[in-house]
């Protein structure tokens, strides 16, 4: 008995001390972003709304916490401080991580099913429930009876 107590204690204080490993914290961003002017700034903020944070998956580069989005935030400015245009550094980030950076892909051969696969879906979806609802209900006629009051 007092073995499984020991065991059970010693358990609970390596699950304590592993829990802070396990824990996702909030990447620190020690120095801010330094802009140049109020219209880099602006230009900056809008093209880290459209570029998708690659961990989070769920969440653009400007929304997420994340270490790898504070390194990429940091990445698109030193691209735009080079001198780069907002169609090279989305190429740059699309060849680093393919086209789900971007949070609307251009419509290419590759992308036709992203963009036109859910009207598809709900095209066949729809389908499927009218021919199914033509063939129960042309059936079997109700019958009506007139015996019971309402």
């Amino acid at each position: 008995m007092i073995a499984l107590r020991l065991f059970a204690l010693a358990a609970a204080l390596l699950l304590a001390g592993l829990a802070p490993v396990a824990h996702a914290q909030a990447a620190s961003d020690p120095a801010p972003l330094q802009f140049h002017d109020a219209a880099q700034e602006q230009r900056f903020h809008a093209l880290v709304v459209e570029l998708r944070c690659v961990m989070c998956q769920n969440q653009s580069l400007a929304d997420s916490n994340a270490q790898i989005a504070v390194d990429l935030r940091r990445e698109v400015l030193a691209l735009m401080k080079e001198g780069r245009t907002d169609a090279e550094i989305k190429d740059y980030l699309v060849a680093r991580y393919g086209e789900f950076v971007l949070y609307r892909p251009e419509v290419k051969s590759r992308t036709w099913l992203l963009w036109f696969g859910p009207f598809v879906v709900l095209v066949l979806g729809a389908l499927a429930v009218a021919v199914a609802v033509r063939r129960r209900g042309g059936d079997t006629p109700v019958p009506v009876d007139d015996s019971q009051e309402w």
